[in-house]
């Protein structure tokens, strides 16, 4: 790691909820002194090898070590990034049955380490068409959330970039699958700023920036957001391609992250780096926020 930033209360940016994708080599007790290191208050994990289906089942003892480190480090929230194999859309029951159940063991897991929130991209319909795949999601979270109790751990649908015939490039699939869902109070979002640049929202003007909140307010409501992925982006607007970029190195520029910083909206909300090189390169990029942020006149 490259030092560590001063996220106090007197600096710039002391009252946001800043932290990253923090590695879980070497165990998952391991993230959060890792996060504590360069003074995050937030962090986001996986809570298994998100490369494999199965994982060996977590034991207590390994639930009670993250909760020590957790309590230690002076980490706030915590969320998980669901598998990047799960695909909850999917038209082929074998394969969606699958992902259930990938879904339910990693719920289970959040719930046992007391993660705050399970970040879960909506999944590609893989051409049975948005319509049908909006509702095959809405069905399969439904799934996990009956299994789960009443105080089981939210589901934070991510806006997707779109590529191929993944879903959730537009604010109306995520309103969709809410809609459709039986626990829609169990479902939040995660606004991630490089997807929905590349999906081709103008949130890089001013006109554009409100315009996207003002949808995400009419068709989710204020309450859904629950956490934000700061990313900047390697393509451009509205390529539906999926390239994270380091903050200021790509091209969506300073404007959404000033407003980011500023805005009342996002205090209190996670906001989660995941940009290429992940914690070696993250103190550099806070203080480029934090520099960002001292200027600010919104």
């Amino acid at each position: 790691m490259t030092g560590t930033i001063d996220l106090s209360e007197d600096s710039s940016t002391g009252d946001l909820l800043i932290g990253g994708h923090i590695s879980i080599a070497g165990g998952l007790h391991a993230a959060p002194p890792r996060a504590g290191r360069l003074n995050f208050r937030t962090m986001q994990i996986f809570v298994k090898n998100q490369r494999q289906w199965r994982a060996p089942p977590l034991g207590q003892e390994d639930a009670d070590a993250f909760e020590a480190a957790r309590s230690s480090s002076g980490i706030e929230r915590v969320l998980a990034h669901g598998s990047y194999l799960i695909n909850v859309a999917s038209p082929d029951e074998a394969q969606r049955t699958k992902s259930v159940t990938a879904l339910l063991d990693e719920l289970v897991r959040c719930a046992r380490l007391g993660v705050d929130g399970l970040v879960l991209h909506p999944g590609a319909h893989s051409g049975s068409g948005p319509e049908e795949g909006l509702v095959t999601v809405a069905g399969s979270v439904d799934e996990c959330l009956d299994r789960v109790e009443e105080n089981g751990v939210p589901i934070l649908l991510e806006t997707t970039a779109g590529q191929g015939t993944s879903l959730g490039h537009r604010l109306e699939h995520l309103a969709i699958v809410r809609d459709k869902s039986r626990h829609p109070g169990k479902l939040g979002v995660c606004v991630d700023t490089c997807h929905i640049f590349a999906a081709g929202y103008d949130i890089d003007t001013a006109q554009g920036w409100a315009s996207f909140w003002d949808a995400f307010d009419r068709l989710l409501g204020k309450e859904a957001l629950a956490a934000v992925h700061i990313n900047d982006s390697k393509k451009p607007k509205g390529s539906r391609v999926d390239r994270h970029e380091r903050l200021g190195q790509g091209l969506l520029g300073t404007y959404p992250f000033t407003r980011l910083l500023s805005e009342e909206r996002f205090r209190g909300i996670p906001l989660i780096l995941e940009t290429p090189g992940g914690e070696v390169h993250y103190a550099k990029q806070i203080a480029w926020l934090r520099e960002l942020g001292s200027g600010a006149v919104f």
